[in-house]
């Protein structure tokens, strides 16, 4: 299956998974499920709550990570204080990196933003040097906008 056909069918099972519910840890923590057991070569999926004038951990899967990130550090916070996607080929040339998972090579942060409110960030590692291209943003950032359509 090519990756166009895969994000199809992944955004349809989110769809699915949520449809109906508006609970935003609920459906968070299928998404970070689905994400992790469906795609290859990840080693951490899930989001992270803007809280405080912070990230603060949300569902995920994968490895315990770090609980609390501040606005602007990291890939996580820099996603959220720009509100601009951040795909990093190699997350050890980061400026500011923060290392919760040594075996994180390359990372795609997305934010999670209603109605111009940031609601916190979607983080997905990978072991794998440049994992994520640009047919990975698109599709992920559907998953988002998807999750996004339910919170209210």
């Amino acid at each position: 299956m090519d990756k166009h056909s895969f994000y199809e069918q992944l955004n349809a099972q989110a769809f699915s998974l949520i449809e109906g519910e508006s609970d935003l840890i609920a459906n968070m923590a299928n998404i970070s499920a689905l994400l992790f057991n469906q795609m290859d070569d990840v080693n951490w999926a899930g989001f992270y709550l803007y809280k405080e004038e912070q990230l603060v951990l949300g569902p995920f899967q994968g490895q315990p990570a770090c609980i609390r990130i501040p606005m602007g550090k990291g890939v996580c916070g820099t996603a959220a204080q720009t509100r601009i996607t951040q795909r990093i080929d190699d997350v050890h040339v980061f400026e500011g990196h923060i290392a919760c998972d040594a075996a994180s090579n390359s990372e795609i942060v997305i934010p999670v933003v209603k109605n111009d409110k940031l609601i916190g960030v979607l983080d997905i590692d990978s072991p794998v040097f440049a994992r994520f291209d640009e047919i990975d943003e698109k599709g992920l950032s559907d998953v988002v906008a998807n999750l996004v359509t339910r919170i209210l």
